[in-house]
Order: C-alpha cells, then structure tokens, then sequence
C-alpha cells in the first residue's frame, strides 16, 4: 500500500504537482505513519497564523530525518514546535495500491514519487495530526525528538541551520517570516 496526506478533502485522483523537486511529482510512502508530517507545513500555517499576506508557493520545512532501525525521526528545532505545527490541524491520508514509480531517486527510505496520476483506493479523515503524531510515537512507529531534550551540540548546530537557510531565503518572503518569527534570538543581527 501506498500513502498520501493531504489537507485537501475528497480526492479521488492524486494529479502531479510541481513541488521542491521542480517537477510534477505526486509523492507517496509505504509506511502510513512517514506521511503523518505532510499534514501540515509549519511556514504555511505560521504565516497564516500571523496573518502574514502571501500570494506565492508556499516554502517546505521539514525537520526530520531517519533513524537507522528506518524509522522517522522529527525533531522541534524550537520549543513546542510539535504542538504549533500539527494541533488542531486535520487532514487526510490517502491510499492508492498501483503507483507506478518515476525513477525519480528522492533519497527517502520507504518513499517513491510517481509523474502520473494515481487512483485512490481508501481514505481516512485525521482530525488532529499532532494527536496522530502522538500516537505514531507512542506505538513505536515514530521517534520525536523535542527541543527540551536535544544536545547543547544539536542546538548549536540547529542555530547555523537557521542561519544559511534565513541567508538562503532571500527570495522567500514567507521562510523569512517564519524563521524570524520562531527564531528571533537566532536572527536578531540579521
């Protein structure tokens, strides 16, 4: 089985969409908990929440990673990260069973990406994703790695992320919002 999550209600056909990868892609995992993430993007419902006016495509974050058992690991770069991005924000997961594979090699374990449309099969409704979140981890399936409990080497390490990617961001009015706004200690001299 495949999986797909996706704020939008009702789809019957997964259509491509031209996302980070500059190419009409529709991305899909095996594993039904990797998905979970997808159900909210942080800088779309920060900005949202802080009435920030855009009109653009919206940047992607998404801090998480793998553990080496494969298992997705994400990780609050700040505090309540987890709670801010995913509480109260519902969503979908849809199932497809014939994926046919781009060949496109996104480096995700247990993850393709198909050019074509693809047929969903089931759909479940997820009224809180941090609640499933919640779950994913309490079952095993997930491994979250709050800001409280990280390494003073990680922490370090998160504040040079910030830094290049609020440098990098220079055409993205809306990641510089976010970043600003989730790490204004970070980039107070920026």
């Amino acid at each position: 089985m495949f999986y797909h999550a996706s704020q939008i209600e009702d789809i019957t056909t997964l259509e491509p969409r031209v996302s980070n990868h500059e190419i009409p892609l529709v991305y899909f995992s095996t594993k039904r908990e990797n998905v979970l993430v997808y159900l909210s993007n942080a800088i779309e419902k920060y900005c949202k929440d802080s009435d920030f006016i855009y009109d653009g495509k919206w940047q992607k974050w998404g801090p998480y990673g793998f553990n080496e058992d494969g298992r997705l690991r994400l990780e609050e770069y700040y505090p309540n990260a987890l709670i801010n991005t995913y509480k109260g924000v519902s969503g979908y997961i849809y199932s497809a069973k014939d994926v046919k594979d781009s060949g496109y090699k996104l480096g995700i374990p247990d993850a393709i990406a198909s050019s074509e449309e693809v047929d969903v099969i089931n759909v479940e409704y997820i009224p809180d994703a941090y609640e499933a979140i919640l779950q994913a981890e309490k079952d095993g399936l997930i491994t979250v790695l709050r800001y409280e409990d990280l390494s003073e080497k990680r922490k370090k390490r998160i504040i040079e992320i910030i830094k290049e990617e609020y440098k990098k961001s220079i055409n993205h009015s809306d990641y510089r919002h976010f970043l600003i706004g989730n790490f204004p200690d970070i980039l107070k001299n920026e």
